[in-house]
């Protein structure tokens, strides 16, 4: 009997291409964003620089010739070298030296260390204070609303680089004039965290204010979530879209303001140069005819800074259904 019965036919394995499809990657690669992505080949160069500047900054310390950081590298015998290019340059300096004997391609990489970190911090930091008082006015409106707007309204009517200068000069008197590296990064990444966060707050309080009205939040306060778990666990997630575009725009911005303040003396010291500092530094030596030690950390920061903007760009009108 049991010859006449067949065995039920076993259903052939998924083709590998289909299992990445249903994944996380493969469902971003198959999304709108990054067919936008392909298409664009301004937005693939300043991605591909963009990600240069992030490599070599973490390996810094094996690509470069010296620990511009470290005086016991340094020699005084090989300042104000020029470009190796130039007859007078010297292997291993190939962008030449500072007045201190440091090698400007590898302070470059290092300032870049210090120049990426004060931007991520800051917008980490911005990003988190705007987004908790943007939830706090949009979902609980009323007397809260009013005074964080309020609060929000006021800082709009003074330039960031100003609130960012006055945070800088309020720590160095309260904490000493002369601050450790530690200390003064600490200072830079709380100066611009303040004065970047009036984005994230109106922008988020916006659109809580539409999702708190949708059936989704009706039901959460029916069965009986308390507010909090509410804004963190249901509302949050619905509005972080714009903050991704924001985050990546402010990137650049803290990055300048980085600069601004170093340039200006209230960022990082001479001897932990970021490339505001070096840009500092240089413009000393700039009608000596030392032009390469302004000029290179410039162009670094002008390429960094113009990468992320088209970075963003893209993302805004990526992330933007009306603009597909």
């Amino acid at each position: 009997m049991t010859e006449g019965i067949q065995a039920a036919p076993t259903l052939a394995p998924q083709p590998q291409l289909q299992a990445e499809r249903t994944s996380a990657a493969g469902r971003f690669f198959d999304s709108d964003v990054w067919a936008s992505f392909r298409r664009s080949k301004l937005t693939m160069v300043a991605a591909a620089v963009t990600l240069l500047f992030f490599v070599t900054a973490v390996i810094a310390g094996a690509i470069t010739p010296q620990d511009p950081f470290d005086p016991a590298q340094l020699e005084l015998m090989n300042s104000r070298l020029p470009p190796i290019w130039d007859a007078e340059g010297q292997a291993p300096f190939l962008l030449g030296t500072d007045e201190q004997g440091r090698d400007i391609l590898s302070a470059i990489l290092y300032g870049l260390r210090i120049s990426l970190l004060v931007g991520f911090l800051g917008v980490a930091l911005s990003a988190a204070l705007g987004i908790t008082l943007g939830l706090i006015a949009g979902y609980v409106g009323g007397t809260a609303d009013a005074i964080i707007m309020r609060i929000a309204d006021v800082q709009l009517t003074f330039p960031a680089i100003l609130i960012a200068l006055l945070v800088d000069g309020v720590a160095k008197s309260a904490l000493g004039g002369h601050l450790d590296p530690p200390t003064m990064l600490s200072v830079l990444v709380f100066s611009i965290g303040l004065s970047f966060w009036v984005q994230y707050a109106r922008t988020i309080r916006g659109s809580v204010m539409v999702e708190k009205n949708k059936d989704y939040i009706a039901a959460a306060r029916l069965i009986g979530l308390p507010a909090p778990v509410i804004m963190v666990r249901h509302v949050l997630p619905n509005v972080l879209g714009p903050v991704l575009v924001i985050a990546t725009i402010n990137l650049a911005l803290a990055i300048i303001t980085e600069a601004t303040l170093s340039f200006l003396g209230a960022g990082m010291p001479e001897t932990m140069p970021s490339l505001g500092t070096l840009i500092r530094i240089g413009n000393n030596y700039l009608f000596s005819g030392e032009w390469w030690i302004v000029a290179f950390p410039g162009i670094a920061l002008a390429a960094l800074v113009l990468a992320i903007n088209l970075l963003g760009d893209w993302l805004r009108d990526a992330l933007n259904p009306r603009l597909r």
